[in-house]
């Protein structure tokens, strides 16, 4: 089997390994002018600051979080087959990010305030039969 490639690898890098479940670290950035924060990273000024070019730095974010708040989504027209589950999530380095979340939308709802993991989980295959890899958080004990 070819060696798993990550969907979107300018967002996140695989921790421990390009694997089903690996735990990954976000690809954010934080403002040298007044510490700000953010994903994923950008150049156009901070949000907080309005600095720009060299302010801006790339900088490693955990990848663990808290919940606010989900839902699931049973109808849904675009690259993810409903149903799955979406969520906002308190990054524990700052930033609030919505994304899809590693959780049955059969099962009950999570609770806000849960704690969260980013980590990798199969989507699909690319045109040449590798296995891609992509974002989602689940819940975590820690």
């Amino acid at each position: 089997m070819s060696a798993a490639k990550l969907l979107k690898p300018h967002l996140y890098d695989a921790a421990d390994g390009a694997r089903p479940g690996a735990a990954c670290t976000l690809r954010g950035g934080r403002c040298g002018r007044c510490g700000y924060v953010f994903f994923p990273l950008q150049r156009y000024g901070c949000e907080r600051c309005g600095a720009h070019g060299d302010a801006l730095a790339p900088a490693t974010l955990s990848g663990q979080g808290v919940l606010l708040a989900s839902a699931a989504v049973h109808v849904h027209e675009g690259r993810h087959p409903a149903p799955f589950v979406v969520g906002t999530v308190q990054l524990r380095d700052g930033p609030v990010v919505r994304t899809l979340l590693d959780h049955d939308p059969a099962a009950p709802a999570l609770a806000p305030g849960q704690p969260l993991q980013a980590v990798l989980r199969s989507a699909g295959i690319d045109e040449d039969g590798q296995p891609l890899l992509d974002l989602r958080f689940a819940p975590t004990t820690a």
